[in-house]
């Protein structure tokens, strides 16, 4: 049982490491992930590296291809179209269901990670194109809480993938956060507001802008021909992070 034990706790820690340098621009959408190398740089054992790249493949982040073994999920145009209409639907639904029946519970966690991610540095000197680990998490974490008050843990579950493949994309979106015309603090807190002040519709009408507007993003590293989101009815004016 012990042996057990600590081959999950090595391979929830490469899970983490992975995870983390994928979502961190350190690994390359479309890079392979060869397991000599892997066991190397991580310290871990095939079996553990293995293991780490299966659950990473369920959460649309790791891809397997022909000839190739595992690669970080390349970013593509269509993909993008395909997970922005599904997110426009799901996530702006399941939001509208959490702001209806979420207690004060939730409220508070919204509020709270809402807190965090007000205070967390959104670009560092060390990488002025991507946003930091810090910021990302609580951006995350932020998002995650207003749609938890939603009690279909089906619909929740759905939702919670869909934005953990979406991330990939953000991060690699050289532009996000950074264009001159947008209030990216503004758009987080209005959101809060909107969910906590149980204003459902409008809640759930800026979460699809917000999704619309970050899919609109050139992705520069996608490498087939750019093809433009289709989400019903986004509301040009209105912008979320």
């Amino acid at each position: 049982m012990a042996k057990q034990a600590g081959s999950g706790t090595r391979t929830d820690e490469v899970h983490r490491r992975l995870r983390s340098d994928i979502l961190g621009g350190r690994l390359v959408p479309g890079s392979r992930l060869k397991f000599p190398e892997l066991c190397e740089h991580y310290g871990v054992s095939v079996g553990a590296a293995r293991e780490a790249l299966t659950r990473l493949t369920s959460e649309g982040l790791v891809k397997t291809q022909a000839h190739q073994g595992y690669v970080v999920t390349p970013l593509s145009h269509k993909d993008l179209a395909d997970l922005t209409s599904a997110r426009v639907e799901i996530e702006s639904l399941v939001l509208r269901l959490s702001v209806l029946e979420g207690d004060v519970e939730w409220e508070s966690r919204a509020v709270a990670a809402h807190h965090v991610l007000e205070r967390a540095v959104f670009m560092s000197d060390d990488d002025p194109d991507h946003p930091t680990d810090e910021w990302s998490a609580a951006h995350a974490k932020f998002h995650l809480a207003l749609i938890d008050g939603c009690t279909n843990r089906r619909l929740l579950d759905v939702a919670r993938a869909l934005r953990e493949e979406a991330e990939l994309y953000r991060q690699w979106s050289v532009s996000f956060g950074q264009e001159p015309d947008r209030d990216l603090a503004g758009e987080h807190r209005a959101l809060l507001e909107a969910s906590v002040g149980r204003q459902a519709d409008l809640a759930a009408q800026l979460v699809r802008d917000h999704i619309a507007h970050t899919a609109s993003l050139l992705i520069s590293v996608a490498t087939d021909e750019p093809i433009r989101p289709n989400p019903p009815a986004p509301t040009p004016d209105r912008r979320a992070g």
